[in-house]
Formats: structure tokens, sequence, C-alpha cells
């Protein structure tokens, strides 16, 4: 007989997230926003904070991504069977959606720690028998189908959600919306909460919004305002089955479209940003509210390659359970870092191999560049003047990317051809690879074994940028665009290297492509390679600032003390 019952015992946080990335064998997620998800969970677990997670199935993945011959992305199903990981659940659920009876239930994955704390996670199911054929799969794709498939998946995940956990028996003290995909549950709340008719002066006025407000704490994680869901009204009442007056949804979620953001914004006492910039920016693009910050931050045992994780464990034993400790790395003699960066960077290398048939060069500086591929990343900035890279790096760099592009952003496609077309022509002078279907496994081995980490996103559009902590714990300094979490862990020369100007007020338009393509060459050139090859000692000491500086701080132990200190307290 399961012992799920057991969660059942104590008050818990409602932690929704539209994707999750626990592990690579479970592909419900596409990127940061997921791993971040994953991340919260693990830790949650190691500090035994009392959390559910509920999220989709996804049974289907997100994709599988391959490169063909001509440099393009193809994406095909990643089919995974839930049965042999998870648990299903003895409850459904019932939905109206487009006037339908739709069932759901929910399967359970428990997050174990060392430190034998446990969180469940609910994947939310609809592929049920008595389904209809077009509702079994609302949970198939992640971020699949079109604008009324997304608001199905909503409607699944956030009221589907909200009754699986009542009906299964949870007790919920808080519910925290991991970005917008998930500001349905409090619909659910506000029909829940709603005052007898009799006891009011009017029909609005019986929608209890103030005790919905004291449940839910809301983060947002995205300046780029296409990624803030927002639905047609048209659409929203074919589909969408609610008591919820017209003219009240109208007042919470935006009187042209129904924003998700504006939404969980209305309807929550807490509502922060992913770092400090991203709290500003946040607050520029939604005045009115109150947008707090709470930097994200990296699981530290699951993102350190096995090579530290064991040079940690003989000088720092608490280290990934109190990752503060990582403060003390100078007690960790150079040659015995260097070391372990060198086994991470052969496994890498070995990888590379194996996978592309490439032979990377490990005496030579190695850049990594991966991340969801999308334009306003500029993956393929580094390449602006592409002689004067070359005239730097060859025979002195190699280059390894990796990413996938949403199937429908055709820009971010066809950035990948270009940086296939540039790997192509150059591969006489200077090394390159794009390493296909970058997942959390592959992102395992990518980050540590390179040895400068290179991020160049529009600012201010990087929220965080987590890829950039994965790479510090590992002692991997970042070269970055001043933006996202950057702006705190930045010290320039002594944890890594600013790329342009620093980020001026909050407008999401600014552009500065041509001081930051001079700035990127020349701080390669001149400052980057020579202490790389002239001077070992001094750039440990940046592997090291990077850890002691950067990784002891930006964590996720650290971000969910503030969460629970700050969002879930009240």
């Amino acid at each position: 007989m399961s012992d799920w019952k057991k969660f059942l015992t104590e008050q818990r946080i409602a932690y929704f997230s539209m994707e999750i990335g626990l592990t690579a064998e479970i592909p419900t997620y596409s990127g940061g926003l997921g791993v971040l998800a994953g991340d919260t969970i693990k830790t949650a677990a190691d500090l035994k904070i009392p959390l559910v997670a509920v999220t989709l199935l996804s049974r289907k993945g997100y994709f599988l991504q391959t490169i063909d011959d001509q440099g393009r992305q193809q994406e095909s199903p990643n089919t995974w069977d839930p049965e042999k990981l998870l648990e299903c659940l003895p409850a459904k659920t019932l939905l109206s959606i487009e006037g339908r009876d739709v069932k759901v239930q929910a399967w359970l994955y428990r997050v174990t720690s060392p430190s034998r704390g446990q969180v469940p996670v609910l994947f939310l199911d609809t592929d049920i028998p008595g389904n209809a054929d077009e509702d079994r799969g609302i949970t198939d794709y992640l971020y699949g189908g079109d604008q009324a498939y997304r608001l199905k998946q909503e409607i699944v995940l956030g009221i589907g959600g909200a009754r699986l956990l009542a009906q299964l028996g949870f007790s919920i003290r808080k519910y925290h919306m991991n970005e917008g995909h998930a500001s349905l549950l409090t619909l659910e709340l506000l029909t829940r909460s709603r005052r007898p008719l009799e006891d009011t002066w009017d029909e609005r006025n019986s929608w209890n919004t103030r005790e919905v407000i004291s449940k839910c704490v809301f983060t947002t994680h995205t300046p780029v305002r296409a990624g803030h869901d927002q639905f047609p009204y048209e659409l929203v009442e074919r589909i969408l089955d609610h008591e919820i007056p017209l003219d009240l949804l109208k007042g919470l979620g935006g009187q042209e479209q129904l924003n998700m953001t504006l939404l969980a914004m209305n309807l929550s006492q807490y509502v922060n940003g992913v770092a400090k910039k991203h709290g500003e920016v946040s607050q520029a693009m939604f005045p009115g509210f109150e947008i707090h910050a709470i930097t994200n931050g990296i699981h530290p045992f699951t993102w350190t390659s096995p090579y530290f994780v064991n040079l940690y464990g003989r000088y720092l034993p608490s280290w990934a359970t109190e990752p503060e400790m990582l403060v003390r790395v100078d007690s960790i003699p150079d040659a015995e870092i260097w070391e372990a960066h060198c086994g991470a960077k052969a496994y890498l290398f070995q990888y590379i191999s194996e996978t592309c048939g490439i032979e990377l060069d490990p005496d030579i500086l190695t850049i990594g560049f991966a991340r969801r591929v999308a334009t306003y990343k500029r993956g393929d900035l580094i390449f602006t003047d592409l002689e004067r890279l070359l005239r730097i790096g060859e025979g002195k760099l190699q280059l390894v990317f990796g990413g996938k592009a949403h199937p429908h952003d055709t820009p971010g496609k066809e950035l990948i051809h270009r940086i296939m077309e540039v790997i192509a022509s150059c591969r006489d002078r200077i090394r390159m690879v794009y390493l296909p279907n970058y997942n959390m496994e592959v992102a395992s081995r990518l980050i540590p074994g390179v040895d400068l980490w290179l991020n160049t996103p529009m600012r201010p559009l990087e929220a965080s940028g987590t890829s950039g902590m994965k790479a510090a714990i590992n002692g991997v300094p970042n070269f970055s665009v001043l933006d996202g979490w950057w702006i705190e862990g930045h010290i320039e020369g002594v944890t890594g290297w600013s790329i342009g100007p620093p980020s001026k007020g909050n407008s999401t338009s600014q552009n500065h492509t041509a001081e930051d393509v001079e700035d990127l060459y020349a701080k390669l050139e001149n400052t980057i390679m020579p202490l790389y090859y002239q001077d070992r000692a001094g750039w440990i000491r940046v592997m090291k600032n990077a850890i002691g500086k950067n990784a002891y701080y930006f964590n996720t132990h650290v971000m969910m003390r503030r969460y629970v200190t700050e969002a879930y307290c009240h």
C-alpha cells in the first residue's frame, strides 16, 4: 500500500509550474523556468520545507532536437512512460472545457533529499479513457499547439490542479504561481471563497478577493512582453466554464484580453521578479503593483560536476546542504581546483567526440554558450565581426554551443542555422561544435567542462540567467552582459568579466550592440586570453572567486530561505 497519505499530515505550500525539470528522464521542461522549478523543489526537500508541486505530465515532452545536414533544427516527440517512474494516485477531478466534461488524474513523483526531506510532485494528466480524443491530448505536449490548446492546458494546470489537491486531501497554506500559466487557480479559489449573496449588497461584492489574495504568491520570470500569456475573451468564453462574472474577470485580468500575469498580480499578496534588476523592470512594466525581487538560484548538488563534488567533499564536507561553506574555497589547493576542472573538461570533450565526431583540444581556451534559443539572447553576437574573431582566436579558441528553439519560433530556428553555417565555414581555423538536444543531462556535462561561460542577451531582457550560476559553482568564470543576476554577481576581473556598458533605466528597448561587440572582442584578446595562457595562477584565482563569491550565494538554498521568510510567512 502506498504511503502517499503521509503528505497530508501538515499544511503545505502548493507550488504550481507549467514545466518542472527534475531529471532528463522526465522531459517535462523546456529551459530555465522548468529547471529553476525543479531546483526549487529539490531544495525544499533538502531544507524540509513542506511543499507540494503541481505541473503537467507532458507525455510527449517538449521535443527531441536533431540538427540536419543543412544545419537546421528538426523536432520529434520526446515520448516517455510515466508508469515506469511515477505512481498514479487514486483520485480524479472533473473540469468543463468547451462544454465537455474532462477528467484529470494525478501521477506522484517523490523528490527525496539525503537529509530525508521529501516533496511530492503531482503531474496532471488528461489521457484517461472516457475523455474525448482531443481532450486526452491536452497534456501531451509542453507549449505545443495553438492558443486554444494553451488555454486548455492552463485550465487543467490551474483549476484542475487546485481541485485535485483538495480532492486528495492536501491542506494548503499558500499557492505559489511560478509564472502566469497557473493563474486560473485564482478563479477556483474565488469560487470556493464566495460569500452567500444575501450577506452582500450586490453580486460583485460576493466574490471574496481579499481571502484569495491572502493565499497567493506570484513570481514573474520575463520582461519580454510576448512571454506573458494573453487570451481573447471570445476564446475564454468559448473554452472556460466558470462562475466569475465577465466584468469582474476583466477588472482582474485586463479589459482587452485576459492577461494571465495581470490576473495573478491582482490576486496575490506577494509578487516578485527573479533578480534585483528584473524586479525594477517588472515594476516599470506593471506600475501600481508592489513588485519585490528574490534572485533565482541553482540546486548546488544537482549542478556540480562529479569532479568538484569529490573535491568539495574532501575540503568542505557539508557544502551540498550548506553551500555558504563554499566561501572557504581558498582552503583548497590551486592544483586540485585545476585538476578537477580538467577532469570535467575531459568528460565534456569525450561526450563531444562520441556525439559529434569532433575532437577538441583540452589545452585550448574553450567558451560555452548554451540556453533556450531566442533572438534577444543573441547567440551569434560573437560572430558579428568574424574576421576579427578568427584573427584573435585561430588556434587559441574553441566554442561549444547548444540550445533548442521553440518549434514555432522561426527567427530562433534561423539563428541556429546561422550558427551552424559559421561553424562549417570556420572549421579549419577555429574548432566549434553545436551539441544537439540540449537538456539537463547535456547541460551537466557542457557547463562544467568549458573554461568560460558566455552570455550576450539584449539588456534588460535577461530576467535572471541561471546557467551562469551553474558555471560558477564549477569554477567556470562568466563573461556576460550586465543583466539579470550578473549585475549582482559581477566584480570585474575578480568573479569574471562584463560585456558592454551597465544597464541604464528599465526600458526593454535598450540596444548597445556596437559597444557590446567591441568590448567582447577587446576583453577576449587583451584580458581573458592572456590571463588564461600566461598566468594560470591568476586564472585559478578567478575560478575560486566564482565559487567563493558567486556560488556560495547564488543558489536555491539562499533563495528558498528568502521565499519562506518574505513570501510564505504572511
